[in-house]
């Protein structure tokens, strides 16, 4: 049985979670390989036990006690050749995107579902026009602030967002910077989607626009008429009932089709009849009668974006992820835009496993967010003076945030442990935006970053690359703005690990260097 999710009244509330954390003396249980030679994906967190990824090629989980088995991939003081114990030290231009595109590093397992992920704006992805972002850092921080803002209210249930669907509403698109190319269609026409775990209800742009010419993309728009498997729900179908339940319905239109709308917090919304047809991920993976919204009018959708729609990788009954049956999937958020990552659908087979696990919690305030609970952060290898309480609300884990967000006493500690170590280094240089803790790198070759590593429930210690540590010259972190309300685990911080979403098992887990 999954675990029970975490219920808080308020967003401000600390969370109650209702699983049983093990004690020290608890032992991780043994699972075997299915007949598929996958990792069954019913697992239990209860009763003091913790299942975690597997960590040899026998077909069996290590037992050990919690924490034990992934020190030696994610140990927060682990040594780097030729640093110190608390540092690393990169070329400075490693922070920079490349003007052409280089491949996928490392190729996932092939038991899984696999596709290619791309920068939206880097020199690998399908859209690409040639430039770098059109958006400058001031607009980026900017458009990021609105997602994190409507995240807390999402959470809390007040302000603009409360009238809004749980369907990936108020969050807003301009954050969003991850792109991978599916077919849709009989026969099969490519897209490229934005993807989103903050949004459950996926669509595409469609013909007929109401307002030619459509907004222009790279990609053929997805015309409707020309697909065999092509089906408009019809208004009364319970795939309409459920739109109106959760207030997206968009009324019917004179031929009895189902409308949907989508608003988001930026201002931008698409609208159009909500339908069903065949989804192609690769030519041996395609799920049939795929639920998604074809988009007749779009607006607040910038023209130099060139993508095409929008994959919903949220928690509820909408999503990809839930739509699919496989209720689990992962990806790997490259490093620099100019670097390829990856996206994954399945759970991992254990003899390509390295993940560190923790438990996934789930909030009553909207099914489509998936939550973990940070307990501690080190900088240079010592703890952070932050009580586990403070982090009592969880941290929503999210593609589309670019920078992590953290309880305010967690954050002051954090700016300031981090200047100590980069004030004896580098002199300071003025904020940017949200990024108030900055440093004049002018003229720096090799940048000597201290290690950061957020610690999570059961004692999992994730180490930040350093591209997910310094952002702009700034340290890529910011307060919220509430003392008890929820951390923001944004994509900047998830850079080159595999993060893996096991919905059906109740864990999120984390593989070190994937990509």
């Amino acid at each position: 049985m999954a675990p029970r999710p975490i219920i808080p009244s308020r967003a401000n509330d600390v969370l109650s979670p209702v699983l049983t954390t093990p004690d020290a003396t608890s032992v991780v249980s043994s699972t075997p390989l299915d007949d598929a030679g996958v990792v069954s994906t019913a697992r239990t967190y209860a009763s003091g036990d913790v299942q975690i990824t597997p960590t040899d090629a026998t077909g069996v989980l290590q037992t050990t006690t919690p924490g034990v088995a992934l020190a030696a991939s994610f140990s927060p003081i682990a040594h780097a050749k030729g640093n110190g114990h608390g540092y690393r030290v990169v070329a400075a231009n490693k922070f920079e995107p490349k003007a052409t595109c280089s491949a996928l590093r490392v190729i996932p397992a092939s038991n899984r579902t696999w596709l290619p992920l791309y920068h939206r704006h880097g020199p690998c992805s399908p859209p690409h026009s040639g430039r770098r972002t059109p958006y400058s850092t001031a607009s980026i921080l900017r458009r990021d602030q609105v997602r994190a803002d409507a995240i807390q209210r999402r959470l809390s249930r007040t302000g603009p967002s409360a009238v809004s669907t749980a369907l990936g509403t108020a969050l807003g698109l301009g954050t969003l910077e991850y792109v991978i190319a599916v077919g849709l269609g009989t026969p099969s026409v490519r897209q490229t989607v934005l993807i989103d775990t903050g949004s459950d209800l996926s669509w595409v742009q469609c013909r007929p626009c109401s307002r030619p010419p459509c907004h222009r993309q790279r990609d053929a728009v997805f015309d409707p008429s020309k697909s065999s498997t092509y089906s408009p729900f019809r208004c009364g179908s319970p795939a309409c009932a459920r739109l109106a339940a959760d207030n997206t319905t968009n009324g019917c239109s004179d031929s009895n089709r189902c409308g949907y709308v989508v608003k988001y917090g930026d201002g931008s919304n698409t609208t159009g009849t909500y339908s069903s047809d065949t989804l192609t991920l690769t030519p041996s993976d395609v799920i049939v009668n795929f639920r998604f919204g074809c988009s007749h009018d779009i607006t607040g959708f910038a023209d130099t974006d060139r993508t095409d729609g929008l994959l919903g990788l949220g928690g509820d009954a909408q999503s990809l992820v839930s739509q699919a049956g496989k209720r689990a999937f992962s990806y790997c958020l490259p490093p620099t835009a100019s670097r390829t990552g990856f996206f994954t659908l399945g759970v991992p087979r254990v003899s390509a496993s390295r993940f560190a696990v923790t438990p996934l919690y789930r909030t009553a305030q909207s099914a489509t967010f998936y939550l973990v609970m940070l307990q501690a952060i080190t900088v240079a290898g010592r703890r952070l003076d932050v009580p586990p309480s403070v982090f009592s609300a969880g941290a929503i884990m999210d593609s589309g945030t670019i920078i992590t967000r953290l309880p305010p006493a967690a954050y002051r500690e954090l700016r300031a442990a981090f200047r100590a170590e980069m004030i004896k280094m580098y002199p300071p240089a003025p904020p940017a935006g949200i990024l108030d803790t900055c440093f004049n790198l002018t003229g720096v070759r090799d940048l000597r970053v201290p290690r950061v590593a957020l610690v999570f429930d059961r004692g999992v210690a994730v180490e930040l690359h350093p591209t997910g540590i310094i952002q702009y010259g700034c340290l890529a972190f910011a307060s919220n703005h509430a003392r008890r309300s929820a951390g923001i685990i944004g994509n900047v911080q998830q850079r080159t690990l595999e993060v893996l979403y096991d919905v059906a098992g109740g864990a999120v887990g984390f593989r070190h260097g994937a990509c």
